[in-house]
């Protein structure tokens, strides 16, 4: 299917080839005739599906087609309400790329920075609303956003909204649209309150799901280290000067961790830093900026933060934690070997990490590789990091000498 399949408008179309777009991704073939249509729906797709085009396109022709040409003050006819500032600001500018040939206007609105040029920016009059709900909400509190006029509605990452503690401020949202909008719900996973929300709040929904959330990238090369709690931060430091490896995303569990692991990389001479929710707005683009023209090897990330961190060429990802839900180790794997391009996957499991392993490997269904010949293994107790350890093992770490473990072949049913 090519995008002039779509029948979308000729602004639309011309602006979408300018980006040298010409077939949708699975996503956006499926969503956009849904979304023209005027019906709800549940996307299940993570970052890097081309999920922002699957509603930014249909929500731009729709508006056009409503607002054309005139020179009426401009009511908020769409908003967006994404969990953080840089997913905000990445979706404005796919609006403002897609609708630059439109009479449409969009505003980006976040916290973090003065509220001033947004509430003048309001009051001159928006189209499309893109926002983090505290802000949102803080606004509208202070009587400068009204949603009367609102068309469509679009939850993005619902599912991380849920884990940063925003589900009641969407409600608070949602209660503040008329009953007849639209609304399109996305989330990477679909955990039961994303369910609960999705049949609160959406009328008859079509359902679209594309890259099953089980599949790995095939050209990811996946390995897991048993290694004590206590020596994980040796581990990777032997890592990285042994392999040499940089363009390094480290996935931390915890804003704390993550700053820690880069106080100990520090101290060894590593080149990081670390993003997560309590760095300022500036603060958290400055660091991305280092990373990606590798002015800092090793990024230190949450799963919360790294939802706005987009690079085609990332070769090495690094789950100093394991997630506990198993979702989100696909997704954590999945920031490599994007574009066509090879990437390596490295997991950390100790100990009291060990069900949540069992659970990624029931899900993913895939043999991974186990490295038994470092320095920092499993004193006892583990049978993939013991019973196939060589006896002459090279504990500087040099060739990897490695098993692979057997996945279990159940699978999980897809909520829908």
């Amino acid at each position: 299917m090519l995008f002039e399949d779509l029948s979308l408008s000729k602004s639309i179309q011309k602006a979408v080839f300018e980006e040298g777009y010409l077939n949708p991704t699975p996503i956006q073939e499926q969503s956009i005739p849904i979304v023209l249509a005027g019906r709800d729906l549940i996307g299940c797709a993570q970052t890097g599906t081309g999920k922002t085009a699957a509603f930014a396109i249909p929500i731009i022709h729709q508006l056009h087609r409503i607002v054309g040409s005139t020179k009426k003050a401009k009511v908020i006819r769409a908003l967006i309400v994404t969990p953080t500032r840089e997913l905000a600001v990445q979706i404005g500018q796919s609006f403002d790329t897609y609708a630059k040939y439109t009479n449409l206007t969009q505003l980006t609105i976040f916290g973090g920075v003065s509220q001033n040029p947004q509430v003048d920016a309001l009051k001159n009059g928006v189209d499309i609303l893109v926002a983090t709900p505290g802000r949102l909400l803080d606004l509208q509190k202070q009587g400068f956003l009204d949603l009367d006029h609102l068309h469509t509605l679009v939850l993005d990452e619902a599912d991380q909204m849920l884990d940063m503690g925003f589900i009641n401020d969407v409600k608070k949202i949602v209660k503040l649209t008329p009953k007849n909008r639209q609304t399109l719900l996305f989330s990477a996973t679909m955990p039961i309150a994303i369910r609960e929300l999705a049949e609160m709040f959406l009328q008859d929904p079509a359902k679209v799901e594309v890259s099953p959330v089980s599949s790995t990238a095939e050209n990811v090369e996946q390995r897991v280290y048993f290694v004590e709690k206590t020596e994980k931060r040796n581990l990777l430091y032997h890592l990285i000067k042994n392999e040499n490896l940089s363009n390094v995303l480290v996935f931390s569990r915890t804003k704390h961790g993550a700053d820690n692991v880069v106080k100990a990389l520090r101290k060894k001479d590593i080149p990081a830093e670390a993003i997560h929710g309590d760095k300022s707005q500036n603060a958290r683009q400055r660091v991305l900026d280092a990373f990606k023209n590798k002015e800092v090897g090793v990024l230190v990330a949450t799963d919360i933060a790294a939802r706005g961190i987009d690079i085609d060429q990332l070769p090495f990802v690094i789950n100093f934690d394991l997630p506990n839900i198993p979702e989100t180790y696909v997704h954590r794997i999945g920031r490599t070997g994007r574009a066509g391009n090879g990437g390596i996957a490295i997991s950390f499991c100790s100990k009291d990490e060990h069900g949540y392993w069992k659970d990624i490997q029931k899900l993913i269904k895939v043999d991974v590789t186990t490295v038994t010949d470092h320095p920092y293994p499993w004193h006892s107790g583990s049978p993939e990091a013991t019973a196939e350890k060589p006896k002459n093992s090279n504990r500087s770490g040099g060739a990897h000498k490695s098993r692979k473990s057997n996945a279990s072949k159940q699978n999980k049913k897809r909520w829908y």
